[in-house]
């Protein structure tokens, strides 16, 4: 894989995880 491709699995990921964080966990947002 490409280093681009790489980087954009890794956002989309990162930002993946951490919208389910929130929406499981409203009360530490």
């Amino acid at each position: 894989m490409t280093p681009d491709v790489v980087l954009a699995l890794t956002i989309s990921a990162a930002l993946l995880g951490y919208l389910l964080y929130t929406l499981l966990r409203p009360e530490k947002f």
